[in-house]
Parts: structure tokens; C-alpha cells; sequence
């Protein structure tokens, strides 16, 4: 190949990524803007009386007379209904736009704020916000997502409550607090008390030890090196969930911290929608 003809095919590579660059960049922006500015709600929690909140984008354009799923996504550990909603971070942005790209009302909850992990307040704000939002729209169908206390939360809901969530996307979660050691004073503040004190609560709210519970499909991630929130509980719930024959998918990176990538926790979103549809057509 002489100069000029390597110029012109290095120039013409440099124009198509750079095509490539600016067609990725327009679809974002387009996922971005197909849901609405971020509504914050705020109700009368039934259980207590206290104020709470929680973030709602609707999709764009929404009609009210039309069935809608919602997707609701909890954050982790030290946030609040904010981060999955303004945060770059690969599970915010993947659920954002996943919300968007399948005209789903995007909810995230305060769920008690930055030290939830599901305990009973948190717990019955999540079952008053559903059945508001039921009320109020017309929701087809009700997903679960969430990143570490999120995911570990997502789990835990959805085997308190399997008739009220369509399928769950649980990233970097425990499934097993009577096992887990971190975080242990806002852990006992959420549900009362220490293990050693209440042990029954903290199984109750450990999704490995329901996993007949789990009718809907389940997919998990997980990192080998994830030291905030170990692996090992997910894995042995994925392992006893597929025994079971459910639908669960299991993304286990042996070299991954904690944390979930913008492509695997779009692959665990895509699994969950995916065989909810095939369960409601059998």
C-alpha cells in the first residue's frame, strides 16, 4: 500500500469511529431524554406517619390510558432515591435506560434512606408505594433492581412479597444475614435489634432461605474479589434456584470487586424482562 492510499484508509477508519462515537453518544442522549424530569414525591409512610419519598420518572411519551411496567430501583449503602437516578455508575445508568428504552415508570425510594437494608419501615414503604402507584397508573407488570444494600434488598422483597414483583435484577447482593458482618449497627437499627437478639427477623429477611419463594425470574452479579459484600450467599441462592429449575442467571466475575458493570447489569435487566414475558405467556 503506497502513502497516500494508507493516508486516505486511515482517514476513513478515523471517520467511521468517529461516526460510531457520535451515533452511541446520540442514543444515550436519546434513552436520556425518552423519560421525564425526575418527580419527588413525598407520602405519609401508613406504618409510622412518618414523611417519605421517592424519585418517579415517567416515560416519554406516556399515556395514562395505557399499560405501563414500572421498574424500581433501590440504592446502596450511604444513598439515597437520588442515586439511581443522577449517578454515571454502570447499574444506575444501565436501569435508567433500560427504564426508558422499555416505557417503564422508573421509581426509586428513599426505602429508609441511607441505611435501609430492608427492615420492616422500609419494607412496608415499599409495599404503600406499589399499591399508590397502582392506583394511580396502569402498571402492567413490577420489576426490582438494585446495587449492594439495593440488591441485598431487592432479594429480600421479593421473597416477602413474590406476588407483588414480576422479576428481580439483584447486583453485588447478600442473601444471608444471619451470615453477613458488615454495616451491623444500621443493620440492628433497621430490623430491631442485634442477630444474636431477633435471629428470626434477620432469616426472615435472608433470601436463601426461601428459595421456593422466588416464582418470578432472578438474575444476580456478583465479584470474586468483592469484599464489601462477599459473594458466597448469592452463589449457593443462584445454585439452589436453578436445582429448582427457576429462571436465574448468575454473572459471576472471579476478578471483579463491588461493583457491576453497564453491560452486565443491562444483560441481568434484559434476562429479567425476557423470562417474564415467557412465564406470563405459559
Amino acid at each position: 500500500m503506497n502513502i497516500d492510499k494508507q493516508k486516505l484508509y486511515q482517514t476513513g477508519l478515523t471517520y467511521i469511529a468517529c461516526c460510531l462515537l457520535i451515533n452511541t453518544s446520540t442514543q444515550a442522549a436519546d434513552l436520556a431524554q425518552s423519560l421525564s424530569a425526575p418527580q419527588d414525591i413525598a407520602f405519609t409512610a401508613s406504618c409510622d406517619e412518618s414523611l417519605q419519598h421517592y424519585v418517579l420518572m415517567l416515560p416519554k411519551p406516556f399515556d395514562e390510558q395505557k399499560p405501563h411496567p414500572a421498574l424500581i430501583a433501590l440504592h446502596g449503602h450511604g444513598s439515597d432515591r437520588w442515586q439511581f437516578v443522577k449517578e454515571m455508575r454502570g447499574e444506575c445508568k444501565a436501569a435508567r435506560d433500560f427504564a426508558a428504552e422499555h416505557q417503564m415508570l422508573y421509581v426509586s425510594p428513599d426505602y429508609r434512606a441511607r441505611t435501609s437494608w430492608m427492615g420492616p419501615k422500609a419494607e412496608a414503604d415499599l409495599v404503600q408505594i406499589i399499591a399508590d402507584l397502582k392506583k394511580q397508573y396502569q402498571i402492567s407488570q413490577v420489576y426490582l433492581c438494585g446495587g449492594s444494600m439495593g440488591g441485598s434488598s431487592s432479594l429480600t422483597f421479593a421473597a416477602l412479597h413474590p406476588e407483588l414483583i414480576d422479576g428481580v435484577a439483584a447486583m453485588n447482593p447478600t442473601a444471608n444475614h444471619l451470615e453477613y458482618d458488615k454495616f451491623q449497627p444500621a443493620i440492628q437499627a433497621s430490623f430491631g435489634g442485634t442477630k444474636q437478639e431477633i435471629p428470626t427477623e434477620y432469616k426472615k429477611r435472608s433470601a436463601e432461605y426461601w428459595p421456593e419463594k422466588f416464582t418470578m425470574p432472578v438474575s444476580i452479579s456478583v465479584g470474586g474479589r468483592d469484599e464489601l459484600v462477599p459473594p458466597d450467599s448469592a452463589r449457593r441462592l443462584a445454585r439452589i434456584l436453578k436445582q429448582l429449575n427457576r429462571r436465574i442467571l448468575l454473572i459471576d466475575r472471579p476478578q471483579q470487586g463491588h461493583s457491576t458493570s453497564y453491560e452486565d447489569s443491562n444483560s441481568l435487566l434484559k434476562f429479567m424482562l425476557k423470562k417474564s414475558a415467557q412465564q406470563k405467556r405459559h
